[in-house]
């Protein structure tokens, strides 16, 4: 790894030296670090304290004539899905680059990258964006991986080393481990006696005395900026996902219930004292928790054991956070969780909207993130989002208030759908043992369209078939334990791989292999080395062969779960061709899309912009998306966002 770095920081040490940032014993000493550490010289320039990020980023944007993004800012951007997806995760790992900003009207993307003059690296980036430009930002590379890894891959601890103040902070505000933690239950035991236990001096309670220690360290520029609500909640998050990360089946479990819960309250749109009180509690919901099952309210309704457990506990979180005094709408939210909407729940027997707003938000967030990602739930594998909204319906006015269910409902399903509308229209496992052998493959398939994953042995490939969809696996047949006939001989016996298009690429070039492959119905087999660009053609015509027989694979959905507005905004961010059929009641319309701009609407009897507008006004019905279709003309010149806001105009006047 530090032969591939070597070049870069070479590069850059030397442009550092020639720009007085570094004189020459100084970069003597980042070189070194840099080489030792595995990493760009750049992070070690900033580690050693040899230049402030800001001074080091600074003088690069002075030298390219560019902007400089910091790790601070970068660690709080909202990105857009639709600007993240213009460029696919793999793509961005492997050249380092992060996407920030998207402008429609003129088409170019901006991003964020340690070499903004890879004038190489920016070609791809805009072949695989499909933008007319790319801007490129400087910022530090250890800034950008850990974007990437936030963003893209959801790593919440994605920052917290590279922010010192934060960590500072962190380390200043949550002294109750004493740095000598030895187990969860050891802390959480601690955390649930408080200091005053006879056996020594064991880890203390956050306390008010602690917080203002905190703060006052923070205003003396000790530790950073002062505390607010979304730097407690961050520390809340750090704190609990290290406990959490003891338990894999719970890993990351209370982070993704604070993120449905801050999307439901924005929904219902409370206001902001209230919305970081319940995400707060989402957060704190399991602590002190040690049970060895997971006590959602759904769990603890059905199972004697998880209610038996949960009737213990219901009160430890709060307990253990006691001297720090958050909140009421907090503290009820984690007391009143296992209330029931229909009365017979605990700890108070409370029913309907007696219970507290936070406390029926939580049970139902809980529950969802538990059924989807936790494969230890009461069905035994991880749920898709109808799946687990459809176990949230059954328990509807029983355990769930039901309209705050059809509320979660309407907001998972629209994420879902919209992942599948701006999904690629292929997805490919590629199986091969040597990294090296599959990136310029991934990356010119990514280019063509496909969604790729990739597995480095036979059971890795099994586990993947299993729980994604896969249109075609391309593999080696030399594999770490086994081989890749055996691999697809086991394939073809199972539902998953019954009927998915298989490919060989390997370097076995035997008749008798070949002759077993196609035994086997591979769809072809191909000798390494391969020209990549053909190979790539071959697959996508093989697929397309086999998508006429079968007929194309579209997205479908109800307008209630997402509307005509939203649709079009989607198709047209994620630049999408197709037939989007729209049906209410007895009356069905089209509308036809090329590389996300309207071509034509048909509605009724109604052509173009008129059927268009009719169709805007539909509030119920169901929609269907055809990716294979291609339109013949253009009727429609407006783009889709001028075509929003008329039929938005037309609709508040109430012109037809």
């Amino acid at each position: 790894m530090a032969r591939s770095f070597t070049p870069a920081n070479k590069k850059v040490g030397n442009l550092l030296l020639k720009l007085g940032a570094l004189d020459p014993q100084q970069f003597e000493n980042a070189m070194a670090s840099a080489e030792t550490s595995h990493q760009r010289i750049e992070d070690a320039v900033v580690e050693l304290g040899i230049a402030s990020e800001q001074d080091l980023l600074k003088s690069l944007a002075t030298h390219h004539k560019t902007r400089f993004v910091s790790t601070e800012r970068l660690a709080k951007a909202e990105i857009g899905r639709a600007t993240l997806e213009m460029v696919p995760r793999q793509v961005a790992e492997t050249f380092q680059v992060f996407p920030v900003l998207f402008d429609p009207q003129s088409r170019t993307l901006s991003v964020v990258t340690a070499d903004p003059d890879d004038e190489e690296v920016l070609k791809q980036i805009q072949i695989t964006s499909g933008a007319k430009e790319v801007k490129a930002f400087v910022g530090r590379p250890a800034g950008v991986r850990a974007a990437i890894a936030k963003c893209y891959g959801g790593d919440i601890h994605a920052f917290a080393l590279l922010d010192r103040a934060a960590h500072a902070q962190f380390s200043a505000m949550l002294d109750v481990y004493e740095r000598n933690v030895v187990s969860d239950v050891s802390m959480t035991a601690a955390l649930a006696r408080g200091s005053g236990g006879t056996g020594g001096r064991g880890e203390r309670v956050v306390s008010e005395r602690d917080m203002a220690q905190a703060q006052k360290r923070a205003s003396t520029g000790q530790a950073g900026a002062g505390v607010g609500q979304e730097e407690m909640l961050e520390l809340l998050n750090v704190l609990v996902s290290l406990l959490e990360n003891a338990r894999p089946d719970l890993r990351g479990h209370s982070a993704h219930v604070a993120r449905f819960t801050r999307r439901m309250l924005e929904r219902i749109n409370v206001g902001p004292a209230t919305m970081g009180a319940v995400v707060a509690a989402a957060y704190l919901h399991d602590i002190g928790k040690m049970s060895a099952f997971h006590l959602t309210s759904l769990n603890a309704s059905e199972y004697d054991g998880h209610k038996t457990a949960a009737q213990r506990a219901v009160s430890t979180p709060v307990r253990v956070v006691e001297s720090v005094h958050f909140a009421k709408e907090t503290t009820d939210a984690i007391e009143q969780m296992y209330e029931r909407y229909d009365g017979k729940g605990f700890p108070s027997g409370t029913s309907g909207k007696d219970i507290s707003l936070g406390a029926r938000v939580l049970a139902i967030a809980d529950t969802y993130a538990d059924l989807t990602q936790n494969p230890r739930n009461p069905y035994r594998k991880s749920l898709m989002p109808a799946e687990a909204c459809g176990v949230l319906a059954k328990y509807k006015e029983s355990i769930f208030d039901p309209h705050l269910v059809d509320l979660f409902k309407n907001m998972v399903m629209g994420e879902d759908i919209r992942a599948k509308l701006l999904a690629n229209r292929y997805y490919a496992l590629l199986v091969d043992p040597d990294p090296e052998e599959t990136t310029v493959l991934e990356l010119r398939m990514i280019e063509q369209g496909f969604e790729t994953k990739t597995a480095r042995g036979a059971e890795q490939a099994i586990k993947i078939l299993q729980e994604a969809p896969i249109d075609v696996v391309i593999s080696e047949v030399d594999l770490p334990q086994g081989d890749g006939l055996g691999l697809l001989a086991e394939a073809r016996k199972q539902p998953w791989g019954k009927d998915v298009a298989w490919i060989f690429h390997t370097r076995r070039q035997g008749r008798s292999e070949a002759q077993r492959a196609f035994e086997l119905g591979v769809a072809d087999y191909v000798a390494k080395p391969a020209p990549t660009d053909v190979f790539v053609a071959k697959i996508k015509a093989i697929l397309d062969s086999r998508a006429q027989r079968t007929g194309p694979r579209g997205v479908s959905g109800s307008l209630k779960e997402m509307g005509l507005p939203e649709l079009v905004q989607v198709l047209f961010h994620g630049r999408k061709t197709g037939n989007l059929r729209i049906r209410s009641g007895q009356t069905s319309g089209e509308i036809h899309f090329a590389d996300g701009q309207i071509v034509n609407a048909l509605f009724d009897k109604v052509r173009g912009v008129d059927a268009f507008y009719q169709m805007l006004k539909l509030q119920d019905g169901e929609f269907g998306l055809d990716p294979s279709f291609v339109p013949q003309a253009r009727v429609i010149q407006e783009s889709p966002e001028a075509l929003l806001l008329e039929g938005m105009r037309r609709m508040d006047e109430g012109l037809s």
